[in-house]
């Protein structure tokens, strides 16, 4: 009996020892991954073929205090700090940083995604994805139809909505130039291929309206006198009227 319980005991020291060293070797890893200098910066752009801030800009945003990282200890790095720098840049929406096992700081970019550009007395702007203002690129232009008017409270909600309808749609996206805000409140459109204006009206029965330009777009483009019509009239809900 007692023979056992010595061997139950020898037992239990062993695991203890066991679990002694796991718990030193694990800190000790852990400190010297903590001091290991951070090799390189990494950056990669999120779902974004077109770029609005460049390689070198995101590069140059991760400094902390002026000091290269590739001379700050991986413990150093202030992960939250990095990422709030690079969200303050009007191009990027959200980001994340982080440092890989190997002393990798890589910054996972995603960028704001423009979806019409405004021509006002205001200037020129881009309206992204949100609904929110962002400014021009210095280095990109976005292809996303030209918005010429007024927009103010009154009507920039429904203006986005129905900017966010065409950006969603692939027929529209290629199709549609540019939209004209009329003092009245009605709009006008132009589109890629052919001189045709497209008088929409005001931004109610979006989808009908743009269903109903869909079809005649369709029987129309095999007509060659798609190309003597000088207005299409969307603004009548059961029909398209073309006028020469």
């Amino acid at each position: 009996m007692k023979k056992f319980k010595w061997k139950n005991l020898w037992v239990n020291v062993r695991l203890a020892l066991m679990l002694g060293l796991v718990l030193f070797l694990y800190s000790f890893t852990s400190k010297r991954n903590d001091a290991r200098k951070t090799k390189k910066t990494v950056v990669e752009f999120v779902n974004n073929a077109e770029l609005f801030v460049s390689y070198e800009t995101v590069n140059k945003l991760l400094i902390e205090k002026g000091q290269d990282l590739k001379t700050i200890g991986k413990d150093k790095v202030v992960l939250n700090k990095l990422e709030k720098m690079l969200n303050e840049h009007d191009m990027i929406q959200k980001s994340e940083v982080f440092v890989s096992i190997d002393g990798v700081l890589k910054a996972m970019v995603t960028q704001r995604t423009p979806i019409a550009r405004v021509f006002n007395q205001e200037g020129s702007f881009y309206i992204d994805n949100k609904g929110n203002r962002m400014p021009l690129s210095e280095i990109q232009t976005a292809r996303v139809p030209l918005v010429l008017g007024e927009i103010n409270d009154k009507n920039e909600k429904k203006i986005y909505d129905l900017l966010w309808f065409i950006y969603n749609d692939d027929f529209l996206k290629k199709n549609i130039t540019g939209i004209e805000i009329l003092p009245s409140g009605s709009l006008r459109m132009t589109n890629r291929n052919y001189k045709y204006d497209i008088e929409f009206g005001k931004t109610i029965e979006v989808e009908r309206k743009f269903d109903n330009y869909k079809a005649f777009f369709q029987k129309a483009v095999h007509d060659t006198l798609i190309n003597k019509y000088k207005v299409i009239n969307l603004k009548f809900t059961q029909q398209v009227v073309c006028s020469k």
